[in-house]
């Protein structure tokens, strides 16, 4: 097995269906400018209340992907 050095970046993604799609909208546009992404960490969720119901969700992650050689 090689050896992988990794670079990370702190992304917000955010969304009104909820969390795991807040996720996934932050990877796909990560996505379009950032090659080799192998990993993401959850560091944060929050959300924003509009008449006692969720209306919004917000989750900051750490995406990291490979530096190529």
């Amino acid at each position: 097995m090689s050896k992988h050095v990794y670079k990370m970046v702190e992304l917000v993604g955010s969304s009104s269906e909820g969390s795991d799609d807040a996720i996934r909208t932050a990877i796909t546009k990560a996505g379009a400018t950032l090659k080799h992404i192998d990993w993401f960490e959850v560091l944060e969720t929050r959300g924003h209340v509009v008449d006692g119901a969720i209306a919004h969700w917000q989750v900051t992650i750490k995406v990291g992907f490979r530096v190529e050689d």
